[in-house]
């Protein structure tokens, strides 16, 4: 994996073990400012108000600085997270105490994290396109799995137009949503919410400017 420091865009050609996950994300998450910034990403936040409630129990994927889970948070909610890196997990605690809120983190990749069965209320997935295809549908899995009955699943990540547009996300394609990918990904679920649409984003360094975006909100 490789990124390409002209367009901040990620290059992943194999999947990497866990120490080389680590490492490539703790020198993208070395630098004192919060790449991604510190303000919820929009998709989350809007589609939080209608589907999630205070107290309910929420998984959030590889939430890195901590800026969805703190958010998730302070909205009330006993948040639970994972990252592959460590670096990002001790910029994430302080960011959680600053905002005088308490999260479980644990360092973890994806296929490493104790999905429990039935324990989460929400599973929250934003720009997790580290994932290749075959770890995506792992991830599909195991949030379908750790979802109580009637449980929300909520995703944001980018569509092959943004290979265009190059503010941010993967560049190779087979890390890219469409809708009929999705579709077929959330096969279990009843979708509440699909939709492609393009979008300015502000969020952080690593994603800002004009972006193709897919967001999903999915229940068991």
């Amino acid at each position: 994996m490789l990124v390409d420091s002209k367009n901040n865009q990620v290059h992943q050609s194999e999947y990497l073990n866990f120490d080389d996950a680590k490492e490539f994300w703790n020198k993208r998450f070395e630098k004192e400012e919060f790449i991604f910034g510190k303000e919820p990403n929009e998709y989350l936040a809007l589609q939080a108000k209608t589907h999630l409630k205070p107290n309910q129990k929420v998984l959030c994927i590889a939430d890195g600085e901590g800026r969805n889970g703190v958010w998730l948070a302070k909205q009330g909610m006993q948040v639970v997270g994972f990252d592959v890196s460590d670096i990002a997990l001790k910029k994430a605690k302080q960011f959680a105490k600053e905002n005088q809120v308490e999260i479980v983190y644990s360092l973890s990749d994806t296929d490493g994290f104790n999905w429990q069965e039935n324990t989460y209320d929400a599973v929250i997935g934003i720009f997790i396109q580290f994932a290749e295809p075959q770890m995506r549908a792992r991830i599909f899995q195991q949030a379908y799995k750790a979802l109580k009955p009637g449980g929300i699943f909520i995703l944001q990540g980018y569509t092959p137009k943004q290979l265009e547009y190059k503010t941010g996300g993967p560049s190779l394609i087979e890390h890219l949503y469409t809708e009929e990918m999705i579709r077929g990904l959330a096969k279990d679920f009843q979708i509440l919410d699909l939709r492609s649409y393009e979008k300015e984003l502000n969020e952080g360094a690593r994603h800002a400017g004009m972006s193709a975006l897919l967001g999903l909100v999915a229940k068991k």
